[in-house]
């Protein structure tokens, strides 16, 4: 859906994105993570056509976000960090306001918006004023307005900050809805969210992508001695007789327990053979429960970007949020007389 070459973004002498290449396939949900100051922002600008690259390309759906970009935005719905919502609207005129500036034909924007707003549960406050809406409310009317024109890919940056425990299980959970039919991209630094939404990660640092991959195979990958614990309902020696066959598996400590044998496995580095371990277990007649200590993406978030809280002081870098006020006028938004002046079909 989304590929991107060799893109690069200065700023000055700035560097903000540093020759990156990745590609976002139809259908999955992917976590965007990296520090302040990355270049994550930055990125999904550019993504999404508000911001001009220095070199490099991005297409959307086959489309050049900037040689064709009124065909590639409409197949994006984007989230910013902070939504543009205007506090003297209703979630209702608001959304309207917005269908018109996508264009969307005038016969379409009443059945759209109605949609949008029962997809995000929204429709019991459309007749309030947005700026007295919790902040939860506001982060759903802000996934509301990326929903309109029903894009094949959403994108939410940070769609979760500042909300409490409660409203982040409910945007998750619409975040996990979401990724039944569109292609999304999170951007987030509650690394707990990433690790319980998103199927494959991206993490870039310093401008540059140090990993991208599923969550499973950056954390096998990034642990050097792999550890899988397993409880068996079975004497020890029935239990080793089946763990001997695996040459993946280089040591092991075995101990008695109330349910038979446990026993904690060390594997090569970047194995996995828990699938066939259960099959083996399970062909034995011996039933078992698997406890795999794997690292967190905790963990491995912080080994790939250690090196910027390392250079931290040694580097006075302009940040991403400075570096986009210095640039003002490469900045372009969503919706332009432009893109309004094409064809509004959903």
């Amino acid at each position: 859906m989304i590929k991107v070459s060799n893109l690069t973004k200065k700023y000055g002498s700035n560097l903000a994105v540093d020759n990156i290449s990745f590609e976002i396939e139809k259908g999955r949900i992917y976590g965007f993570l990296g520090p302040n100051g990355a270049g994550k922002s930055t990125t999904m600008n550019i993504i999404t056509g508000c911001l001009s690259q220095t070199s490099g390309n991005v297409t959307v759906g086959g489309f050049d976000v900037f040689d064709q970009p009124v065909k590639a935005k409409k197949l994006i719905g984007y989230l910013p960090e902070l939504p543009p919502l205007y506090g003297d609207m209703t979630p209702k005129e608001y959304l309207r306001f917005v269908a018109e500036a996508k264009g969307i034909k005038s016969s379409a924007i009443g059945p759209e918006v109605e949609r949008v707003m029962f997809r995000t549960s929204i429709k019991q406050v459309s007749g309030r004023l947005i700026r007295n809406l919790s902040k939860g409310y506001r982060q759903r009317v802000g996934i509301a307005m990326a929903l309109l024109g029903d894009p094949e890919i959403i994108i939410l940056d940070e769609p979760t900050v500042g909300l409490d425990p409660r409203q982040i299980i409910e945007i998750r959970e619409l975040i996990k809805s979401l990724g039944e039919d569109h292609t999304v991209i999170l951007s987030s630094h509650i690394l707990s969210e990433i690790q319980e939404v998103c199927e494959h990660v991206i993490i870039i640092s310093r401008g540059k992508v140090v990993a991208d991959d599923t969550i499973e195979n950056i954390c096998n990958m990034n642990k050097e001695h792999p550890v899988l614990n397993i409880v068996a309902s079975c004497t020890p020696d029935a239990a080793v007789a089946i763990v001997d066959e695996y040459e993946e598996v280089t040591h092991y400590a075995i101990t008695e327990c109330d349910k038979g044998t446990s026993l904690e496995l060390t594997l090569m580095p970047g194995t996995n053979i828990t699938e066939k371990l259960y099959f083996a277990f399970a062909a034995a007649g011996i039933p078992l429960s698997y406890f795999s200590d794997r690292v967190s993406i905790e963990e491995i978030y912080l080994k790939l970007t250690e090196s910027v809280y390392d250079e931290e002081e040694e580097t006075a870098s302009v940040t991403e949020e400075a570096a986009s006020d210095a640039n003002e006028e490469e900045y372009k938004p969503m919706f332009t007389e432009e893109d309004n002046s094409d064809e509004g079909d959903l």
